[in-house]
């Protein structure tokens, strides 16, 4: 890709701000897409990309475009919890994961091979604004560029509301382990290993095997507030010795990985005026519930790339979210605030009463109301109920 100088340019078709997982998804579908060969696409993004800064896991029933640089994929899941432990054979799903630096690789590789449609400009946005005839964006060292639509993937910006909506954070620390003697089941992923302490809040681990003697180990909870480092590491210590019956001088920590992922109810809407769609965290794309984004990234991407070809516009609706699914996140929300030890018991439900095929179709929006129904029967009324009540109050439910 090409970096050449804002006044040497005309205006620019669409402006991708930001190159993490939701822009350069964009493009990469605007990239595949024949029928928008001819258009000019400006890409602008401060960072490199040239680091293995996260990864990315999710399930899925389909092929991919990312298949090709799956890290690993794996047909079986447990769930554990205190008196209920089951490992879920996926049937036609299976679960994956993609390793950041192997993404953004990728996407690189197909934009560089299209020089004349792609331009790439290291440089942060400071301003991005709709104009008669489209969007100009302002980047902090002081260019200017003009687009007829642009693509909006920075970090939500709003000034939070605590007293209509609810704000909770996913956060995590993961150790990748290698160890000297077989240890993990690298055929299962430990989804959700419910049977540590909670602390009045949601806390479990998470394994992602890659060989028996070599995994991802990541202590996640949903909760307001970030720990101080040294309390994760602790549970992390915790899970080594005395889940896995490994002494200190038995394994060794070969990388870390830290995040923090907003679990909000506060409304983000899917444009600014007529030009400037959202995407990413910023259009809403981390299921508030739950905090996987990346699939929903894709089936954005997708939606918004066919619209283009299709009209020469972007969709109306650009993230295709039901209000219903909408609800269903906001009540989980409520109860994790209010009284979020009791989210293992529901978690414990859910998965003790229906097939995962079920619960991932739920999870993923794609469920009917026959589904729905079948999900909320099967767990307690009583914590959906209050919440239920905490929404038609119009306020968030707090601990007492």
């Amino acid at each position: 890709m090409l970096s050449p100088s804002s006044t040497a340019l005309p205006p620019y078709d669409y402006l991708i701000v930001g190159g993490g997982a939701a822009g350069l998804s964009l493009a990469y579908h605007l990239a595949r897409e024949p029928r928008l060969a001819a258009k000019r696409v400006l890409l602008l993004e401060p960072e490199a990309k040239d680091q293995n800064d996260r990864t990315w896991s999710f399930w899925t029933d389909e092929p991919e475009l990312v298949d090709s640089i799956v890290t690993r994929e794996w047909q079986k899941i447990a769930f554990r919890s205190p008196g209920y432990e089951q490992v879920f054979d996926l049937g036609r799903y299976r679960y994956c994961t993609v390793r950041g630096l192997d993404f953004y690789q990728m996407v690189q590789r197909a934009l560089s091979a299209r020089p004349a449609q792609f331009i790439s400009v290291k440089s942060e946005v400071a301003s991005l604004e709709n104009t008669i005839s489209g969007v100009r964006a302002r980047t902090a060292d002081g260019q200017e560029y003009v687009a007829r639509y642009a693509f909006d993937s920075r970090p939500p910006a709003f000034v939070p509301q605590p007293a209509k909506y609810r704000y909770l954070l996913q956060h995590f620390v993961g150790w990748e382990v290698e160890t000297d003697r077989d240890v993990f089941d690298p055929e299962v992923v430990e989804f959700m290993d419910f049977r540590g302490p909670q602390h009045h809040e949601a806390r479990f681990m998470y394994v992602l095997p890659f060989s028996p003697r070599q995994a991802l180990v990541e202590y996640t909870l949903f909760s307001a507030q970030v720990l101080p480092q040294a309390v994760y590491e602790a549970h992390l210590l915790d899970y080594m010795q005395h889940t896995l019956g490994m002494s200190a001088g038995e394994y060794r920590i070969t990388a870390k990985e830290v995040g923090a992922i907003p679990m909000t109810d506060h409304p983000l809407p899917p444009r600014t005026g007529a030009s400037i769609i959202h995407l990413g965290t910023r259009a809403g794309r981390a299921k508030p519930s739950t905090g996987y984004a990346f699939r929903r990234i894709q089936a954005q991407s997708a939606r918004v790339v066919a619209a283009l070809a299709a009209t020469g516009q972007p969709p109306p609706d650009p993230t295709g979210d039901r209000w219903q699914f909408r609800l269903f996140d906001t009540l989980l929300l409520d109860i994790m605030q209010r009284q979020g030890e009791t989210t293992r018991d529901l978690f414990r439900q859910l998965f003790e009463r229906n097939p995962v095929a079920r619960i991932f179709r739920f999870l993923d929006e794609k469920t009917n109301w026959a589904d729905n129904l079948r999900i909320m029967n099967s767990v307690s009324p009583g914590p959906f109920m209050r919440s239920i009540g905490q929404v038609l109050r119009g306020r968030p439910g707090q601990r007492r």
